[in-house]
């Protein structure tokens, strides 16, 4: 079965995407749909691949694109584009929201990174403009 949205609604601060279903409305924060992006650029191209988004925080949904009858395409303001989040992957960052978050938090706190940008890191860090621990 496929889980698609009754209504998708964006807010005028473009920082929090609506998915109203018939059963719950869910709230997602752009930053969470950003770090949990299913691009291979956030996943990479295996298990133990996945790359930690660092500095994300502010980041804000500049597009969305409808992709066939399948999927959502999330443009957000730091330039990533690359995620097609189909319904069932949408549905399940929905549903799985709190564990998924607090799993974000604790990988970013192991790493010693934080959720704020850090400009002075990615000019000095090896130009990854990641946590600075590369």
């Amino acid at each position: 079965m496929m889980n698609v949205p009754h209504e998708i609604r964006l807010n005028a601060e473009r920082n929090v995407l609506t998915l109203v279903y018939a059963d719950a409305i869910y709230d997602l924060s752009a930053e969470y749909l950003r770090v949990y992006s299913p691009s291979a650029e956030v996943r990479g191209h295996g298990v133990g691949q996945e790359i930690l988004q660092t500095g994300k925080r502010f980041v804000q949904i500049t597009n969305l694109v409808g992709a066939g009858n399948y999927a959502l395409k999330i443009c957000f303001s730091d330039g990533h584009d690359s995620g097609l989040y189909d319904w069932h992957y949408l549905h399940n960052l929905a549903i799985k929201h709190d564990i998924l978050w607090q799993d974000y938090l604790t990988r970013l706190n192991d790493a010693a990174c934080s959720r704020e940008f850090d400009d002075q890191a990615k000019k000095t860090v090896h130009g990854c403009g990641t946590c600075g621990k590369h």
